[in-house]
């Protein structure tokens, strides 16, 4: 019966454990989300180059070897003048060579920035840099919305920040609170573990144990719901959460687990500590 009773136990603790470890990997997972969320947002900014009409071949891929960097550039694309015009009729349903006699519109380059490059200041260098090419009549990029983003993502970074510790801290008292009340029904063996001369160690070992043990298969559990919820997201829902790479897979699976061994080893060395110094009577005051 009592065997029976401390199995309860134990996986009513596992069961906690994970949820809370679930909890933990949430949090990680939002914030890659919104990393990716303001990468792609920066890196959508675009700086549209204008050549001027006598730009040559020669010239073209001068300024395609100029994007080929990639440590500043994403990507970027080349519209002719023609395509400008075709574009252009198609939004205003005017075709302004007809009455001209010619196409007034140049070539550009839509040129997309790295995250790294994306702040205000870089964006201004970028555009100083390529308009000081002969072929180049000017740069256009919209600075006052690069600006707005640089403000507004700094501060949503902070407040993010600001919730997943709030978060964790939470996460953390919860664990340590469900491994506390587990270790309380064991509080008179801790006692007579100490008076037969048990040193704090030995005393503390088979909790510690114990407990990293639970707390490992907790987080496995916690990663396999994590895992089944993601692909629901994304594959059933076509939702998109964060980019699936190896780097983002191992850095929630890391951080579960050691999430889970660590916050159940201090917890199990905190909660076993303050029997081991109560006396007896303070046994039965608790």
């Amino acid at each position: 019966m009592r065997k029976h009773r401390f199995r309860n136990s134990y996986l009513t603790s596992a069961i906690s454990v994970s949820l809370v470890l679930c909890l933990i990997g949430l949090e990680c997972i939002l914030l890659l989300s919104a990393g990716s969320l303001i990468t792609r947002m920066r890196e959508n900014i675009t700086l549209t180059a204008v050549l001027s009409q006598e730009t040559d071949s020669t010239q073209c891929a001068r300024m395609e070897n100029l994007l080929a960097d990639n440590q500043r550039y994403s990507g970027y694309t080349y519209i002719s003048a023609q395509q400008a015009l075709e574009e252009h009729i198609r939004s205003l349903g005017e075709d302004p060579s007809a009455f001209l006699g010619y196409n007034p519109l140049s070539a550009s380059y839509e040129i997309h920035p790295t995250d790294a490059y994306s702040s205000p200041d870089s964006l201004a260098m970028i555009a100083s840099e390529i308009e000081a090419l002969p072929f180049v009549t000017e740069v256009i990029y919209p600075r006052d919305l690069a600006d707005l983003m640089s403000s507004n993502v700094h501060d949503f970074s902070l407040i993010l920040l600001a919730i997943a510790l709030a978060l964790l801290l939470v996460s953390m008292v919860l664990i340590v609170n469900t491994i506390r009340l587990q270790i309380y029904s064991k509080r008179f063996i801790i006692n007579t573990m100490t008076l037969v001369g048990a040193t704090s160690w030995v005393t503390r070992r088979p909790f510690v144990l114990r407990n990293m043990r639970m707390g490992f298969i907790a987080g496995l559990v916690a990663l396999t719901v994590l895992g089944a919820a993601v692909y629901y997201v994304e594959f059933k829902l076509g939702l998109m959460l964060f980019p699936l790479t190896w780097q983002n897979i191992l850095f929630v699976t890391a951080i579960v687990l050691c999430s889970g061994l660590l916050i159940t080893l201090f917890a199990s060395l905190i909660a076993t500590g303050r029997y081991i110094r109560m006396d007896n009577n303070s046994l039965y005051e608790i």
